[in-house]
């Protein structure tokens, strides 16, 4: 996918800040409603250059206030980013390929934290299989990192396009597919994958109910809540909110949904950093000083 990625300043990195109204009642037994809730600009954007088919974005969880980036083609390599939008360093990564990178995202690993990097885009959906990369989170900003892990997997029901790639605190990969190739759903990695073998996705119930997506209505990026509790999806025009149990039994019913249509920029696939822990300044900008949005 072709597109530049376009962050605003530090009081409104990313999405982070449009769920900072759901931090007080994050630990509730529903969240309060957020149809009414519009993201606005709350600075000048800054256009980065290196990222010119920016595709994937998250928060660190080593280095607060970084975001690591990428493209969805050329080399193999993570763009570290401030909270500021200007790059830090360049990130090579060694053992990897770039067929259509979509998605990067965090979570545990057995030597700690590690980014999983999916290339799962699939825009003709005539790949046989896709692959999502492991590598341990750097903790400088430049060098190289290697592979450690590597998985590749196909779909039970033929090929998908995908741009949104989820890991949760209990390290279960999931994949929630674009809709423009097939309906919406959502597919799980086994829980006993092997790195280096070859999996069939497990689809975790039925797809999403409905028409086809539209274009508007497409899922193009997520993320989960530190606790696992919750699961934000990204469309062009929204950002809808899941309990993840819900999705987990294959329920598609939203706990809550925020307007994104006068956010920072429709281009920059940015809900990877909705529930990664943001930098303090874009959670007080959102009335929760001190902690990211949905922290529960």
């Amino acid at each position: 996918m072709d597109r530049q990625i376009v962050i605003a300043s530090a009081r409104s990195v990313l999405i982070p800040i449009i769920l900072g109204v759901m931090a007080s009642s994050a630990g509730a037994e529903q969240p309060p409603s957020t149809t009414a809730v519009t993201c606005q600009a709350a600075g000048a954007l800054v256009r980065v250059p290196e990222l010119p088919e920016g595709s994937g974005v998250v928060s660190s969880r080593r280095s607060p206030g970084r975001l690591w980036a990428h493209n969805d083609s050329g080399e193999p390599v993570l763009v570290a980013l401030d909270s500021q939008g200007a790059v830090a360093g360049r990130i090579q990564v060694s053992g990897a390929t770039v067929g259509d990178w979509e998605a990067v995202a965090v979570g545990p690993c057995p030597s700690g934290t590690c980014l999983y990097i999916g290339d799962i885009g699939d825009n003709d959906a005539d790949r046989r299989t896709i692959t999502i990369y492991r590598v341990p989170e750097p903790a400088n900003a430049s060098g190289s990192v290697a592979i450690v892990d590597e998985f590749r997997a196909s779909y039970p029901d033929g090929a998908h396009d995908a741009e949104t790639l989820l890991v949760t605190p209990k390290g279960e990969i999931l994949i929630v597919t674009k809709g423009d190739t097939g309906r919406v759903a959502l597919y799980r990695m086994p829980a006993d994958t092997k790195p280096g073998s070859q999996v069939t996705l497990q689809q975790m119930g039925q797809p999403r109910p409905g028409r086809p997506a539209s274009a508007d209505d497409r899922i193009t990026d997520g993320d989960v809540s530190p606790s696992g509790a919750w699961v934000a999806l990204r469309t062009k025009s929204d950002l809808v909110i899941h309990r993840t149990e819900d999705l987990m039994s294959g329920n598609w019913r939203e706990a809550g949904r925020v307007s994104l249509r006068r956010s920072v920029s429709r281009k920059a696939k940015a809900s990877r950093s909705a529930m990664s822990g943001p930098s303090t300044s874009s959670a007080k900008a959102a009335g929760n000083p001190g902690r990211g949005p949905l922290a529960a």
